[in-house]
Order: C-alpha cells, then sequence, then structure tokens
C-alpha cells in the first residue's frame, strides 16, 4: 500500500477512533448531535404528519432531508470501515451495529417500498435508533464509566437476582391462573405471568385484576414483596460504584508526595499543591 494512502488512513483514524485528542473528541460530538438532529426532524415530520395533510411538496422536504443525512451517515461509514486495521472486527462489532443501524432506514425503503406505505411507523422507529449514536460520546465521560465498571462487577449478583425473580413470576403465574382462571382475565399462563409482573413492579395496569379472596390475598403479597425488591438491584449497583470511586481515588496518588484519596476532578494535589496525572 502506498505510503500516502497509508498516512491519509492513518489521518482519518484519529479524526474517527482517537477520542485522546481534541480533533476526534469534536467529530465523535459532531456525528452525534448531527444524529440527535436527525432524530428530532423524526419527530417532526411524524407530529406533523400525523395531525395534518401534508402536500406533496412538504413531504419531499422531509424526504431530501432523510437523504442528506443518510449520505452524510454512509460517508461517515465508509471511512470508517476503510480506516480501521480490520474491518471485519469494525463492522461486527457493537459500535459498528450502532453506525449501520444510522445508515440502513432509507435503504431498506428503497429496497422495500411498502415500508413506507403500510408500516411507516416502522420505518420511523428504524430511524429513531440513530439516538443510540449519542451512546458513543456519553462513553467516554468518567461518571459513565463507572457506572458502566459497577454494573459489570455486580453482573453475577444480577443476574441471580433476576433469574430468582423470574422463577417467582412463573409461580405466583401459575398460582393466579390456577386460583382465578380464564373467567376473570387470566386466560392463559402467559398472560398470568404478565400479571405478576405489572404487579410486582407495583405499576398495576388494571387490564387484570384478582376477583377472588385467594387472589387478591396473592396480589397483596406480590405487591409488599415488589416495595422490597425495587431496592435491592440499586443497592448492589450503589455498592459497587462507590468501591469504584474509592479504587479510583486510590490509584490517584500524588507523584510528588504520594498523597492519595483525590477527587476525579482534581488537578493538583491538596496536600503538596503539585500537579496530578490525568
Amino acid at each position: 500500500m502506498p505510503a500516502a494512502t497509508t498516512s491519509f488512513r492513518q489521518r482519518v483514524y484519529r479524526r474517527l477512533f482517537d477520542q485522546r485528542t481534541r480533533s476526534g473528541r469534536r467529530v465523535e460530538a459532531f456525528f452525534a448531535l448531527f444524529a440527535l438532529f436527525s432524530v428530532v426532524l423524526i419527530f417532526i415530520e411524524s407530529g406533523i404528519g400525523t395531525q395534518y395533510h401534508l402536500t406533496f411538496e412538504e413531504w419531499h422536504a422531509f424526504v431530501w432531508l432523510e437523504i442528506f443525512v443518510t449520505l452524510v451517515f454512509t460517508f461517515e461509514y465508509i471511512l470508517r470501515v476503510l480506516c480501521w486495521p480490520k474491518p471485519a472486527n469494525y463492522v461486527f462489532s457493537f459500535w459498528g451495529f450502532i453506525d449501520l443501524a444510522t445508515v440502513l432506514p432509507l435503504y431498506v425503503l428503497w429496497l422495500w417500498p411498502e415500508i413506507g406505505i403500510h408500516y411507516l411507523f416502522a420505518w420511523r422507529a428504524m430511524r429513531a435508533v440513530r439516538v443510540l449514536r449519542i451512546l458513543k460520546v456519553l462513553r467516554f465521560m468518567p461518571s459513565l464509566m463507572i457506572l458502566w465498571r459497577a454494573i459489570a462487577r455486580a453482573r453475577q449478583q444480577l443476574i441471580l437476582f433476576y433469574a430468582f425473580i423470574a422463577v417467582m413470576m412463573i409461580v405466583f403465574g401459575a398460582l393466579m391462573y390456577g386460583i382465578e382462571g380464564p373467567q376473570y382475565g387470566f386466560t392463559t399462563l402467559n398472560a398470568s405471568v404478565y400479571w405478576a409482573i405489572v404487579t410486582v413492579s407495583t405499576v398495576g395496569y388494571g387490564d387484570i385484576t384478582p376477583h377472588t379472596a385467594a387472589g387478591r390475598t396473592i396480589a397483596s403479597i406480590l405487591i409488599l414483596i415488589g416495595y422490597s425488591l425495587i431496592a435491592i438491584p440499586t443497592g448492589l449497583i450503589t455498592s459497587h460504584m462507590s468501591a469504584e470511586l474509592n479504587s479510583r481515588r486510590q490509584s490517584r496518588a500524588c507523584p510528588h508526595c504520594r498523597h492519595i484519596g483525590h477527587e476525579d476532578d482534581a488537578r493538583y494535589c491538596k496536600a503538596c499543591g503539585g500537579a496530578l496525572a490525568e
């Protein structure tokens, strides 16, 4: 590969993927804001198109805007694929799928025009997925990284907790299915488990309600259990976040006096006043 081409790929790579540089952060922020702009357009189109009968020219304006947005994201996606050292790894990565999801809606419409006629709501939902591009910017914020590491550390406890909840919902749903029966809306086990989930979460839509004394007793127990269960995952994540914060503070030792316990945003040592490493 010619040296000029290699140098160009390296420059593009730094602009698109290296968020340690100011230019890289600006490029990522630009595309995130551009994705947010395209999502705002979708909401405007959905609101106006539902309430008013737009003329062909007015619809045409939204179509041209969608074409412009798609072309910008397509150009960016092609550049990302070409400048990545192993393009296949990027294409099949999590962020690669998100970038691809911002490009596909218009091409899907061109391949299957009936989607825009019979399933316009689905096409709008596909385009609204572009808001996920904002996560690519948020992932570089220290607070979000602390939250993500806390969730990763608590994943085993969370999996165990939600597995226990799933078993409990099946058991209580089966009980209600046997007690109440189809005559009171518990027509299937699926509907009964749905009722148990809605009840234990204290949402209570009211579309299915128990009518027997035994059914109401079980519903009361589920509601009381729900109030105590809500705090468990929050407590798990909070405890791991506290541990992560303490770990970060302990790791930020002053290179001059070796004092520890500095805040994340601290630039100077609170003991000797020396500059801290980033």
